[in-house]
């Protein structure tokens, strides 16, 4: 059997920046465990698996050891290559998946992901997150991820967590975030328990994200920054329950997987 896969740069207008996934579009499911083994095999933070089913896209992630329930960089990956690659007409893309129904749409150069907002609670980890992050934390959230907040944009980019101990942390991963100085705000993303030491850009944590500077800003369009070794540059928006997040993606590589 034959695989026709896609590699691009997502929240990037240049190669080799951004945020690389590999997507599949695919005429039916794979076994699961089939699945798991073609990411690990690509080794990226995301490989999407797509499959049309009736007006809209089911759409899978896997990073190299397991499935997620949601992931923003490879789904406007998969657009993309919907859109430049296999050439779907229109402006807009719906997609279903574990997290509920979700959209991308063509708004010139940029694809604009229709997520939900996501929200957390506060957590009295202040002290514990600072010892593994090795930076002073003004405040913690927790809930599908854990969010800390830091004093500045330099501490977030100086920020070296003990990696092992995050694990252990609540949530999927962890969040670091502060005021941007360039941007309204900035952030990184640490994910060592689901293989991922630190992913270059996140989509899915902008719907965590977006609401919480939303309300500290007291604004609902936020021009963001996650600035992870390639980086990547979103501008957000927060449309009452949803997160809107734009950005571009280029095509990179596209080859054939032999099984």
């Amino acid at each position: 059997m034959q695989l026709d896969f896609h590699q691009v740069d997502a929240f990037s207008a240049r190669p080799f920046a951004g945020n690389p996934a590999m997507v599949y579009r695919l005429d039916a499911w794979l076994d699961d465990a089939l699945m798991q083994r073609i990411a690990a095999e690509h080794n990226l933070a995301e490989t999407a698996f797509v499959v049309r089913e009736g007006a809209a896209w089911h759409i899978r992630w896997f990073t190299p050891t397991c499935e997620v329930p949601l992931c923003g960089h490879a789904t406007l990956a998969s657009a993309h290559v919907l859109f430049a690659v296999y050439g779907e007409a229109g402006e807009r893309l719906d997609f279903t998946c574990q997290s509920g129904p979700l959209a991308v749409s063509r708004e010139g150069e940029r694809l604009v992901l229709d997520f939900p907002a996501q929200y957390l609670q506060p957590a009295e980890l202040a002290e514990e997150v600072a010892q593994i992050l090795g930076q002073r934390v003004l405040s913690v959230r927790v809930g599908k991820e854990l969010l800390a907040e830091l004093e500045s944009e330099q501490a977030v980019r100086a920020c070296a967590p003990d990696l092992k101990e995050l694990a252990k942390l609540p949530g999927l991963g962890v969040i670091v975030t502060a005021r941007g100085e360039g941007h309204d705000f900035v952030s990184r993303y640490f994910a060592p328990g689901l293989g991922i030491d630190e992913d270059p850009v996140t989509g899915s944590a902008h719907c965590i994200l977006t609401p919480y500077w939303a309300e500290r800003l007291g604004k609902t369009e936020l021009s963001a920054c996650q600035c992870s070794a390639r980086g990547g540059e979103l501008h957000c928006r927060l449309e009452g329950e949803r997160v809107k997040i734009a950005g571009q993606a280029v095509l990179v590589a596209s080859g054939k997987l032999f099984i």
